[in-house]
């Protein structure tokens, strides 16, 4: 008897093309809001939990200030940067990613590192993580690879088999995979680990002439991590020791802090750049884009009520202010769409107003009336419709950004430019790790993967070989499989790989 044909469709029956790649204007342009598809599962997919938030649930957070050190008004008109020495109140918020409120803070997962800047002409929110990279580049995967590191919806319980069936199948994730597995993929605390952008922004400046940015923030702590066991054991004995540490650092005044460094590519050589820069999966090598030193971030006093002002802290990579904007970062676009839409579904569509979250520097004149929790004059008698004759606040075009061009048909493209997900892996691996570096990873490695099922053992150990061939040895040996049939599946495609290790 023929097998039923298993089409994957939409909430409404209608047949999905495509669930691997968002529509976009040309191969490298911007994400189309036409794509329903795209918008209904991130928008199903910010209201699956209530009321924690999806991702980044659990989190400690701190006020403090940001202050220019090197003048880059030629690459930017951003008023929180337009001269050496000028200092911007900040609010931040650190986190894990995939744990729930009660999770362990000592648990391996990526760390959000979000900032929020109250500047003059309204809040700058710069949503990142402590690693530069990230493990998908299309938003159209984001629900289901944090579904595959959420509980299983049977046993509501962590699933290895999810969790390296997914990576094992999208392997533009080695490489955020890699450093996860690392010891970098468990910080000591809060205060000792970097922040990055990961995604690219650009600045602009009152030319019109406009640069492809990252930023990272060093800390000035310095890195300390946790190794496998010392994190076992603190889930145990500690599970909220990051969480302490931050509050009780600036408690005692020993502020911590941050330099910020940016790296700055003209549009003439992100033309010819090596690697996709608007690829999250990938890094600009720093020989390539030297890092630049413009500024510090330091926190120096804590919340006096922590669900008023961490809880409900709401950050949104949509909001920009003049001189910065968006790039076409397929994640970042979405991105500026769920942010947005989950906080309206966790904290209301006024969340602004919350104290945390409104614009201290610059007062919210909008025509958005009503709703659930306006706490303010709700804009009086005045009109709540543009255009109006009646004196209300009008558009400033001086405040819009720059054009740039973008062609191509739109469609579902895969990304092209290069299409090598596995060489900053393999160099992370074979030149930057040190010996112990490397013998921590694979024994994380094994020790999680070990879990999982033989045939997605196999997959993942393949993967590994294809960034070193040495890593996915290591790898093999420690979970007992056969390296030499390792080593044959690393030179299949994905699909003859799958088909190999069926069971």
């Amino acid at each position: 008897m023929e097998q039923e044909k298993r089409t994957l469709t939409t909430a409404f029956g209608i047949p999905v093309p495509d669930d691997l790649n968002s529509f976009t204007a040309g191969e490298r342009g911007p994400v189309l809001m036409q794509d329903a598809h795209l918008l209904e599962k991130l928008g199903h997919f910010d209201r699956e939990r209530i009321p924690e938030r999806v991702v980044h649930a659990k989190g400690a957070g701190a006020y403090g200030y940001f202050v220019v050190t090197a003048d880059v008004t030629r690459y930017t008109h951003a008023k929180f940067l337009s001269e050496i020495g000028k200092k911007t109140e900040g609010f931040v918020r650190f986190s894990t990613v995939g744990g729930e409120k009660g999770s362990a803070d000592a648990a391996r997962d990526p760390r959000g590192f979000a900032v929020k800047f109250y500047t003059e002409d309204g809040n700058y929110d710069l949503v990142g993580n402590n690693t530069p990279v990230f493990f998908i580049r299309d938003p159209l995967k984001f629900p289901d690879f944090i579904h595959t590191q959420k509980r299983h919806p049977a046993t509501n319980l962590p699933d290895p088999d999810m969790f390296w069936d997914f990576l094992s199948l999208t392997p533009e994730s080695i490489h955020q995979v890699t450093i996860l597995f690392s010891d970098r993929g468990t910080p000591a605390t809060y205060r000792h680990m970097h922040g990055f952008s990961s995604h690219t922004f650009k600045w602009y400046n009152r030319k019109g002439e406009y640069f492809w940015v990252q930023y990272h923030f060093k800390t000035d702590q310095g890195i300390k991590n946790l190794t496998r066991h010392e994190s076992g054991r603190l889930c145990g004995e500690d599970p909220d020791h990051a969480t302490r540490d931050l509050h009780e650092a600036i408690e005692r005044g020993d502020y911590p802090s941050w330099t910020l460094e940016m790296q700055i590519l003209t549009p003439e050589k992100a033309r010819d750049f090596q690697w996709d820069i608007f690829d999250i999966t990938k890094v600009w090598p720093h020989g390539d884009v030297p890092p630049v030193k413009i500024g510090k971030l330091v926190l120096n006093r804590n919340p006096v009520n922590y669900f008023a002002e961490v809880e409900q802290a709401a950050f949104s990579p949509g909001n920009v202010v003049p001189g910065i904007a968006i790039s076409p970062d397929r994640m970042l676009q979405a991105r500026v769409f769920s942010y947005h839409d989950t906080h309206l579904h966790r904290l209301g569509p006024n969340y602004h107003l919350i104290p945390v979250n409104a614009p201290k520097n610059a007062p919210e004149k909008s025509y958005q009336r009503d709703g659930f929790m306006r706490v303010d004059d709700n804009g009086r008698g005045g009109p709540n419709y543009w255009p109006n004759s009646f004196g209300g606040n009008g558009p400033d075009p001086a405040a819009g950004e720059p054009p740039f061009e973008i062609s191509g048909n739109a469609s579902r493209f895969p990304f092209t430019h290069p299409n090598d997900d596995f060489a900053q892996a393999g160099v992370l691996y074979g030149k930057v790790m040190k010996d112990q570096d490397r013998e921590n990873l694979v024994g994380n490695i094994v020790a999680h993967l070990g879990k999982a099922q033989k045939r997605l053992q196999l997959r993942q150990a393949a993967l590994f070989c294809k960034a070193d061939r040495d890593y996915g040895r290591r790898v093999a040996k420690g979970l007992g499989l056969d390296v030499e049939r390792v080593e044959r599946l690393a030179e299949m495609s994905q699909e003859e790989r799958v088909k190999a290790t069926a069971q």
